[in-house]
């Protein structure tokens, strides 16, 4: 088990961050802004779990203030955070001035390392989508400095894609996940494209 972190701040939001992904965020309530004041205060993380239409996620991630980007006289702020570590909700506590909880930090299964196969896999369709959509393929150096988390991050997935990887608690398992989302989205631009040509030739789109 991961180390249980107890009364732990709790930002539920329409957004899953992972680990390593920067994030904007726009603080205006009361009890967020008393959060973030004490997070800064303190030097402390606070966590971002997705509020999605069935609820919120028993699975969110802890992030750390980056950057205080603008504070206005009535304490709202402009901040971004990076994500650190995923965890899992354990227990609401509702007895604070904003939302938390106890939660335990998530480790990884796969203590020997991702498959190798797994990495060239993932790395060959992540370079795929992004040299097809940005006309530039990324380096073999860059590729080298990302996992599937940062791969996964730079990429606008749907929100229960990325919460999809945020729960899988294997490298290899998240980056044979990715491999099938940047296939899948790589088919979606390529239709959309071929789409947008015929629409422009002869008005007509057959699939």
């Amino acid at each position: 088990m991961g180390e249980s972190i107890e009364r732990f701040p709790l930002f539920p939001l329409g957004l899953v961050l992972l680990p390593g992904e920067t994030a904007p965020l726009h603080i205006f309530e009361e009890r967020y802004k008393t959060m973030i004041g004490d997070c800064l205060e303190g030097d402390t993380s606070f966590g971002i779990v997705w509020m999605g239409d069935d609820g919120l996620r028993e699975v969110g991630c802890s992030a750390d203030v980056s950057q205080l980007l603008e504070q206005a006289d009535d304490g709202r702020m402009n901040i971004l955070v990076e994500g650190t570590q995923p965890f899992r909700l354990l227990r609401r506590i509702d007895d604070m001035a904003y939302p938390a909880g106890d939660v335990e930090l998530l480790e990884d299964e796969d203590g020997a390392g991702p498959a190798p196969e797994s990495i060239a896999s993932a790395r060959r369709a992540y370079a795929n989508l992004v040299e097809r959509v940005t006309e530039s393929a990324p380096s073999d150096e860059d590729l080298d400095t990302l996992d599937a988390y940062g791969m996964a991050a730079t990429i606008a997935f749907e929100l229960d894609a990325k919460q999809e990887l945020l729960e899988l608690r294997s490298e290899t398992a998240r980056l044979d996940r990715l491999a099938s989302l940047c296939a899948r989205a790589l088919e979606r631009f390529e239709y959309a494209e071929d789409a947008a040509e015929r629409a422009q030739s002869n008005g007509k789109v057959h699939r």
